[in-house]
């Protein structure tokens, strides 16, 4: 009996999340304004679990004075975590609003300038004709360091940032890792006037990662911005 209700338990979330990819947009209020939220083809929104872990998980990874909007899984991911299995997290999405801000339009000058601000902060990014994961060797562990800028226009800037990650020491019981990279986009964007951060996440083992991430970075901006004019 109980492996009977196991195998309807974890049935019915998994097609909470097969229902999830093919969804219609769905609407998240921010102060008197209901914005439009869709997650790229491949990604399913953990807000089809309601899974307290899932959310504890998408707080960790946000800002604390942010307000996460969208948390998405890879499906691979989904299809793990529905069996309660370890998740890879080799890929994800993150959609998040200051909570300072989140009941506040912004006019375009504020924008322009909210736009500014984050550009000046994250610094100049290096020669474009380093090998980034060399360049990345060369910089501190456990931080995220700008590599290029995307795009700038009107309504968006995304850079992309990398990461190496730190590993443990070696010792004669652990013998020397290679090292470990991440990728990350961070774009700021205006939705009906709403100031929102957009980040995507991914493993950085080769350049078709670099090539996957811009190109979701892309498409998630441009489908969040056609469903919100």
């Amino acid at each position: 009996m109980r492996q009977g209700r196991a195998a309807s338990f974890f049935a019915g979330v998994s097609f909470c999340f097969a229902s999830a990819g093919i969804a219609a947009p769905y609407g998240v209020l921010l102060g008197p304004d209901r914005l439009l939220f869709d997650t790229p083809a491949g990604f399913s929104d953990t807000a089809a679990f309601g899974s307290p872990r899932l959310t504890e998980i998408a707080e960790n990874l946000a800002d604390p004075s942010s307000r996460v909007l969208v948390f998405a899984l890879s499906d691979s991911d989904a299809r793990r975590f529905s069996a309660g299995d370890a998740l890879e997290l080799r890929r994800y999405l993150l959609a998040v609003t200051p909570r300072v801000k989140e009941k506040e339009r912004m006019s375009e000058g504020q924008f322009a300038s909210l736009m500014e601000e984050t550009a000046r902060n994250l610094g100049t990014p290096p020669d474009p004709s380093l090998n980034w994961m060399q360049y990345l060797q060369g910089r501190p562990a456990g931080q995220a360091h700008l590599l290029v800028e995307l795009n700038r226009d009107p309504q968006a800037l995304s850079v992309l940032m990398g990461t190496m990650v730190p590993q443990p020491p070696p010792s004669m019981w652990r013998a020397d890792k290679p090292p470990v990279f991440k990728l990350s986009t961070t774009t700021v964007t205006t939705l009906r006037g709403r100031a929102l951060y957009l980040y995507a996440f991914s493993t950085f083992e080769s350049p078709d990662d670099a090539s996957w991430i811009k190109s979701i970075t892309q498409r998630w901006v441009e489908e969040l911005q056609r469903i919100n004019r």
